[in-house]
């Protein structure tokens, strides 16, 4: 009969490990991988639908439509936030014709 000596790692949160029972009857070790969180928006820090939740490392591997929607903005903002945008640069560029036409009346 042999005897197996188990090595007791750190219990860390990147070294965990679950016991599983193999179809063999015999348990095992079985490292866990840390959970992955899901980006957030970049203004308001909300989960980024549409976007996959994975490790860093392994976002190279996966195609590029599980990395973003088709938006502009579409990995790294959410809809809110990029509508925000749009009409924020809209009143902007409105509020720089209005101070034109102004300066033209005045002038005259």
């Amino acid at each position: 009969m042999a005897l197996f000596v188990i090595k007791i790692k750190n219990n860390t949160k990147s070294n965990q490990i679950k016991v599983v029972k193999t179809p063999g009857g015999v348990l095992r070790a079985q490292h866990l991988k840390k959970a992955a969180t899901r980006p957030k928006c970049g203004d308001c820090g909300i989960a980024l639908p549409g976007v996959a939740a994975l490790r860093p490392r392994e976002y190279a591997t996966v195609s590029k439509t599980k990395k973003h929607v088709s938006r502009a903005y579409g990995g790294s903002r959410c809809a809110n936030c990029v509508k925000e945008r749009i009409v924020r640069a809209f009143l902007i560029e409105e509020q720089k014709i209005v101070k034109k036409l102004v300066k033209d009346a005045a002038k005259k």
